[in-house]
């Protein structure tokens, strides 16, 4: 019931997922969700169940206030089915602190850590790397960064398959002593964590593929994550703009959409589908709150991948290391 285009995106989505031999249970108003599945076309033999969930969390509603007065929302019941052990994962495409809220209460935290993180995967020159937090403490302290450099570090070995990701603490300047007081501390507690820390990285190497992993607090993770997205869409357009003006441009165009669709196969946030939130003893995972079908498909491919590679336990091994 999250996101800007629920519950038809998210019902399309799962149902696409499901035609990939997944199996998805819905969350949400049992009645609108059947009444969805059969406006979908909802095949006999997908895999697609309902969980009963009447209430939903709003975009405007404060998550804790929300939770307290809705019991059975679908980011808690969803939640549940995870913590009782009906599910392997959850995937929100709603309010991100209604999913942590309740992914935090279903599941706790794992030992040795104290905040979770939005670890996103951005494209690189290289290739990619995983941004985090991305949006979900917008104030730390020190040693919360230097756990989601270890977390970080782990989740890389998973996802991108780097077995010594180099880890990069985003600042104004290369020098250890430059940025906030809470990234020249931070600096120093990563320096002694047991990761490839190759010290500050600038704004301008965030695309550069210097770092496998790229660690900040969540305010700053969430502008630079938008400031992306919103340079890659203007590009995109100006791009259109500048083919489509004359002749010669125009051929050229038609000869380049192949590589113009692999740009944006590369850069499109629909691609990943979603980012897991590390640090909980469960896998969770939010999506863009405009997720669109693919997006909610991929998004779900994703938290599969990772429950079978036991993302969850890695990370533990890595705070116990």
């Amino acid at each position: 019931m999250g996101g800007d285009h629920a519950p038809g995106a998210l019902v399309a989505g799962a149902m696409q997922a499901a035609r990939r031999g997944l199996a998805v249970t819905l969350a949400g108003p049992a009645n609108l969700l059947h009444e969805e599945i059969a406006k979908q076309g909802g095949e006999v033999g997908l895999a697609v169940s309902v969980a009963d969930a009447p209430e939903a969390v709003g975009m405007d509603e404060a998550p804790l206030a929300a939770l307290r007065r809705k019991p059975r929302a679908s980011v808690r019941v969803a939640a549940g089915l995870v913590a009782r052990g009906e599910a392997c994962a959850f995937f929100s495409a709603g309010h991100t602190g209604a999913t942590f809220l309740s992914a935090y209460a279903a599941f706790g935290m794992l030992p040795g850590v104290d905040r979770p993180a939005l670890a996103v995967t951005v494209p690189t020159e290289t290739g990619a790397a995983i941004l985090l937090d991305a949006g979900a403490n917008l104030e730390c302290r020190p040693e919360h960064l230097a756990q989601f450099g270890v977390m970080g570090a782990a989740y890389a070995r998973v996802m991108l398959g780097i077995e010594r990701p180099k880890v990069g603490l985003l600042s104004i300047g290369e020098e250890a002593g430059k940025g906030t007081e809470l990234v020249r501390d931070a600096h120093g507690r990563l320096a002694a964590a047991p990761i490839e820390f190759i010290g500050n990285l600038e704004a301008r190497e965030f695309f550069t593929g210097r770092a496998d992993v790229i660690v900040c607090d969540g305010f700053t993770g969430n502008i630079a994550l938008k400031v992306g997205e919103g340079l890659v869409a203007a590009a995109q357009h100006m791009l259109r703009e500048e083919l489509g003006a004359e002749l010669v441009s125009q051929i050229g165009a038609l000869l380049t959409r192949r590589a113009f669709a692999r740009f944006k196969q590369r850069v499109d946030y629909a691609e990943s589908g979603g980012a897991p939130l590390l640090g909980v003893n469960g896998l969770a995972l939010v999506g863009h709150g405009r997720s669109t079908p693919q997006a909610v498909e991929n998004g779900i491919a994703l938290a599969a991948r990772l429950a079978e590679r036991g993302v969850v336990q890695r990370l533990a091994d890595a705070m116990r290391a």
